[in-house]
């Protein structure tokens, strides 16, 4: 329940990004009290995604406070919440979940029609920001803007766990871990003793193969052209790993049908690259082949593939937060971290200070980690 007292505006610090391409600033800013159906997060720990890399890059909305994938602690909450009070342990998730709109009801679908992927930078409720920089709005990102010491989403867009859980380490699932896990075991329903192909090894891409390895896939094949990617992919499952670099005179997809006998079971884009989308197509075998775009492509969104790949009975599938629905899924997804079912902890390649968080966008420019931790001030 909220506080008798009514919350105030909170002025901390946070990574804005005020134009396309630049580094991140630290500024000052005045984070207003949660509204109805909402609430204000301290945040403990956030994490770097390919999601904000991008967004950073080629995005147009500024000045603007990027970060989704993030753990924290309620501070407060705004009139009308029930699920939660001050001092709950929570993820964020960029896909809510209201659970009475006709996706949430009907099982078949995560994508919420009240609070699906926010693109406008602003909040669901009354399409406002929270945030202001000397009274001047900073725009949110994917709704939860985790690169601020203080945010504030809506309750919809949270999932309560236990405090005993580290928020340090399980930040992970509200994107990354989840949504590669996700794909394997929701989208594709990847089978025991199948071939699996996965293009882009990084946490996306190695989180598709846990999953692939925890359904009992026999071949688990990683396709990267970074060599760092591919020294410790099979810890993660991968079982053999394919450097396109080394076969610039055979188109990939011949490869790997040459040495699947005809084609992957399931194949997964985890680049964000619609030509790989069409290699990847290319790579499965006829009648049952499944390909799983994962990957947000970046420019030519518009994919492009012969029609008799379709005709010879192949898939394609499109996957968001690996088909779940937070409030349902993810307490599950921290259960199973908890009894040390999957793995989040080696997925962490880096922990850095929030003052460093430039450093960690170049770690992952450079393509030198997986995921990078960044810690806030206690």
């Amino acid at each position: 329940m909220a506080s008798s007292s009514a919350p105030q505006v909170i002025t901390c610090k946070a990574a804005v990004a005020w134009g396309a391409g630049e580094e991140l600033v630290m500024e000052e800013v005045e984070v207003s009290p949660p509204q109805p159906l909402e609430i204000r997060i301290k945040v403990v720990s956030t994490s770097i995604c390919s999601r904000d890399l991008n967004a950073r890059k080629y995005q147009a909305i500024f000045p603007r406070i990027f970060g989704h994938e993030a753990s924290g602690i309620i501070e407060s909450v705004g009139q009308g919440v029930t699920e939660f009070n001050e001092g709950d342990h929570v993820l964020t998730v960029f896909i809510g979940e209201c659970m009475s709109c006709r996706t949430c009801k009907s099982g078949k679908s995560s994508i919420c029609q009240v609070l699906g992927l926010e693109k406008k930078g602003l909040m669901h409720n009354d399409q406002k920001t929270r945030f202001a920089v000397k009274g001047e709005p900073v725009y949110h990102f994917c709704a939860i803007s985790s690169f601020s010491e203080y945010t504030v989403v809506h309750s919809g867009c949270a999932v309560k766990i236990s405090p005993h859980v580290p928020l340090e380490k399980v930040c992970l699932l509200s994107c990354g871990v989840a949504a590669g896990l996700g794909a394997a075991w929701n989208v594709a329903d990847v089978s025991k003793g199948s071939t699996v192909v996965i293009f882009g090894l990084g946490t996306v891409g190695l989180s598709v193969a846990q999953g692939a390895k925890l359904r009992g896939a026999s071949r688990i094949i990683g396709v990267d052209k970074n060599p760092r990617k591919c020294v410790n992919a099979k810890a993660f499952g991968i079982t053999e790993v394919i450097d396109p670099n080394l076969y610039k005179e055979r188109p990939i997809a011949q490869v790997i049908r040459h040495i699947t006998d005809g084609g992957a079971d399931f194949c997964f884009d985890c680049v964000g690259d619609t030509d790989i989308i069409t290699t990847a197509l290319e790579s499965c075998c006829d009648g049952w082949g499944v390909t799983v775009a994962l990957g947000v492509p970046k420019a030519k969104p518009k994919i492009s593939a012969h029609y008799s790949l379709f005709l010879r009975g192949r898939t394609l599938k499109g996957s968001i937060f690996g088909g779940l629905k937070p409030k349902s899924d993810i307490p599950s997804l921290v259960e199973k971290y908890m009894n040390k079912e999957i793995q989040i902890d080696d997925y962490i390649t880096h922990n850095l200070p929030f003052d460093d968080i430039n450093k960690a966008f170049n770690l992952m420019t450079e393509g030198k980690c997986l995921r990078c931790v960044i810690h806030m001030p206690r």
